[in-house]
């Protein structure tokens, strides 16, 4: 083994006959508490750069290293690193426990078959994927034996991974999402993970956009390991005290969601397809009927001309414009869908501009590359390169001017009708090009990318953009969901995990087609959904043609009492979610959250699929099995005020709870302040003008008699439209609770800078 190091030094280097030839292990102090570990062949370039992290940090962390024949020491203020001349790399904290162990790369079940047996096992539809026996690169790391995995963005199955195995390959699989192993890979690409043991955790980003493997003990139950089948491996070492501080730092190198703007918080009412403007007006028209708060119209592909990208079909929809002012009326806003593929008509400005400028990929002899999406046959325009980028944001004016508020991104996989693009497709980017294996997994990172600016610099307002697939840092453009689920119960109880493990891979603003998008949604089922989805970040109803419609109405006067119910509930808490959003934007820290992120060290909440919190004061503990209206909550410890009836209860334990189709189990912790809006319709804002603050003290016995501790919470309030609050424009309120000051709650300003202030504020104490 040969290194070349300074003492002290940021960063240092080992060379060893196991890596490629012209390759060697590079191994950096991002911070203290960050470590980059990653191979340099040839004249690779070593900045740090990447599609996740688009801003590389600077190298503020500092190795003491040391140096002997067998192992090279590398120390940091916080974390010691043993690299052997076998290239294992040993973690310690500072107080020398071992955190992360390097462990032998054991073969996988397909590794140890023959090609007989593989190929019968493909031919019976056993196994479809073997190429994860020809890893370029792979890590291998041992499982002390408490370890519990959490992230990976949209993966199905349950909370903690520990046990499976995942691909990282963007993709669109219409059958049933299930456990695994069937769906290993989904349409994200989110190659993050954390691992908490007993007073340890720390996180890891393989940041390689080509095909990647992650398996938690799968193949062998002593240790866990990551590879890639292409490009270089690179990853960091995310050490933390807990799981909110790996989150934080993670986002901090891949970027944090900016403030969405208040609209997007609301309720989304979808479908494939509202096929007419008279259908659409006939709808926001059923909100006001019915007495339910809207926000957004999703208009799926059947708004557009023959499905070409940045039109619309002028007998269906002949002024989309006319359509927006009429809508806007009742505070609902127009998103509207995009697919990458541009149909490859002469004559369509589209095809032709990008055909003119070579825009689209193309095979290797430098022809344009031809697939089928909706349109037919389509060409796939170059994300890769910024002046594509730019190209396409540029033209989402086309439906701004129309009156459209947001963009939704579908079949960005990308996906495609005539077999899966070719690993050999070009992508020409900027200075170089790209083949379609590596870059295939942030294909949809970049079309967001391009909406997002696109948006901003037409509307100067916050873009609003939902994302089908994305890659790590995708957070910084785009909302996201879960893809085509469909209407059945298992897929009701996969949400919550899903969503929880989304939000800890950094993506927080997320949701899931509420109701199932595709097969028939029963009225129980639907109500489940609604109550179960009602605090997720995106609040969206989705459903598919040749399924039966699920708008709240569409079934009887319970189901549709019910939906009323929880969404109004929804745009109670808006405020609250609001100051998450803001909370996110500092930190990095999802608004939903599983319950072992805020309490670490109780066993009981390692594994809880069935419960989430939203910040760190309300618990949610949905029904997701048909029939049931008893289940078992567990409570972490404190004080926990029932919603639906007012009751405390103290926690540290299960309880059974009585949830008849009509009641979703919400908890307020005992101590908790929270902003409120009295019942609206939707959030424009004259209607965001009153807020009620209602306080949840430990113990309540009449009114004028009750106790709690001294605590605050601090309120965030802005336009909720643009991007002013940049530039100060922002009230920050502190509303706080002291059992020695009359009256006991206090409101204050604390920074002033917005000029729409509340008209009034009102206190209650619950």
């Amino acid at each position: 083994m040969k290194h070349r190091i300074k003492h002290p030094a940021s960063s240092f280097t080992i060379q060893n006959d196991k890596l490629p030839a012209g390759s060697v292990l590079q191994i950096d102090a991002i911070t203290d508490n960050i470590i980059r570990i990653h191979t340099i062949t040839g004249t690779q370039n070593t900045d740090g750069s990447s599609f996740a992290i688009e801003n590389p940090p600077g190298l503020s962390g500092s190795f003491d290293i040391s140096s002997h024949k067998q192992a090279i020491t590398a120390a940091t203020s916080c974390l010691t690193l043993k690299a052997s001349k076998s290239l294992q790399i040993d973690i310690y904290d500072k107080k020398g426990n071992l955190v992360c162990a390097g462990a032998r790369a054991n073969n996988n079940v397909a590794a140890q078959l023959s090609k007989e047996e593989i190929s019968q096992l493909i031919q019976e539809g056993h196994m479809a994927d073997t190429s994860d026996i020809q890893f370029k690169y792979k890590a291998t790391k041992k499982i002390m034996g408490d370890e519990s995995f959490y992230g990976l963005g949209d993966k199905t199955g349950f909370l903690d991974k520990k046990g499976y195995d995942y691909i990282m390959w963007n993709s669109d699989n219409p059958d049933p999402h299930v456990e695994n192993p069937a769906f290993r890979a989904l349409y994200k690409s989110v190659p993050f993970f954390i691992v908490r043991r007993q007073n340890c955790t720390y996180g890891i980003f393989l940041d390689n956009t080509y095909k990647s493997y992650f398996d938690f003990g799968c193949s062998d139950a002593g240790c866990y390991s990551f590879g890639v089948t292409g490009g270089e491996l690179d990853y960091y070492f995310i050490y933390g005290k807990n799981i909110k501080e790996v989150i934080k730092n993670y986002t901090s190198l891949t970027g944090r969601s900016p403030l969405p703007q208040l609209w997007t918080l609301g309720y989304h009412q979808s479908r494939w397809s509202y096929s007419s403007e008279d259908e659409v007006i006939k709808l926001a028209d059923n909100f006001k009927k019915y007495d339910i708060p809207c926000d957004a119209v999703h208009l799926d592909i059947d708004y557009m001309d023959q499905f070409k990208v940045f039109t619309n079909d002028s007998s269906r929809f002949p002024d989309l414009k006319s359509l927006s002012r009429r809508l806007s009326k009742d505070g609902i806003k127009l998103v509207s869908i995009i697919d990458p593929g541009v149909k490859a008509e002469d004559g369509y400005y589209m095809y032709d501009e990008g055909n003119k400028n070579n825009y689209f990929a193309t095979s290797e002899d430098g022809k344009v590359y031809h697939n089928a999406v909706w349109p037919g046959d389509s060409v796939f325009p170059a994300f890769t390169s910024s002046k594509v980028r730019k190209w396409w944001g540029d033209k989402t004016k086309f439906l701004t001017d129309n009156g459209i508020s947001g963009i939704w991104n579908d079949m960005n996989e990308p996906a495609s009708f005539n077999g899966p693009l070719p690993d050999n497709i070009i992508f020409p980017g900027d200075g170089k090009d790209y083949t379609h294996k590596e870059i295939h997994n942030v294909y949809g990172h970049l079309m967001a990318e391009a909406t997002y600016n696109g948006l901003k610099e037409n509307t100067q307002k916050r873009p609003f953009v939902i994302t089908r697939a994305c890659y790590s840092g995708s957070q910084k453009y785009t909302t996201v969901w879960m893809g085509d689920n469909q209407s059945i119960w298992t897929h009701l109880k996969l949400a919550i995990p899903q969503i929880l493990n989304c939000g800890m891979s950094g993506i927080p603003f997320c949701g899931v087609d509420i109701g199932g998008f595709g097969s028939n949604a029963t009225p129980e089922l639907l109500s489940r959904w609604t109550e179960a989805c009602c605090f997720f970040p995106l609040f969206r109803n989705h459903s598919a043609k040749m399924t039966r419609r699920q708008e709240p109405w569409a079934f009887d006067k319970r189901t549709l009492d019910i939906c009323r119910k929880y969404i109004k509930l929804r745009y109670k808490f808006i405020p609250y979610l609001y100051d998450l959003c803001y909370e996110e934007t500092l930190t990095g820290l999802p608004i939903l959250r599983p319950l072992v992120m805020e309490y670490e060290n109780d066993p009981e909440v390692i594994n809880c699929n069935d419960e989430y919190l939203v910040g760190n004061s309300i618990l949610v503990a949905p029904v997701t099995d048909q029939g049931v209206s008893v289940r078992s909550i567990y409570l972490p410890h404190g004080i926990w005020i029932d919603y639906n009836s007012g009751r405390r209860i103290k926690g540290g334990r299960y309880i059974l709870y009585n949830a008849p189709l009509d009641i979703c189990p919400v908890f307020i912790k005992g101590g908790s302040i929270l902003p409120t809006y009295p019942g609206i319709p939707n959030l424009d804002m004259p209607n965001t003008r009153k807020l009620v603050i209602e306080f949840y003290p430990l113990d309540y016995k009449a009114p004028g008699n009750y106790t709690s501790k001294a605590c605050y919470y601090m309120h965030y309030q802005d336009n909720g439209t643009d991007f002013n609050y940049q530039t100060g424009e922002y009230n920050l309120y502190k509303f706080s609770f002291s059992p020695d000051r009359p009256g006991g709650l206090e409101i204050k300003l604390t920074t002033n800078g917005y000029k729409g202030k509340y008209k009034s504020i009102s206190a209650v104490i619950k």
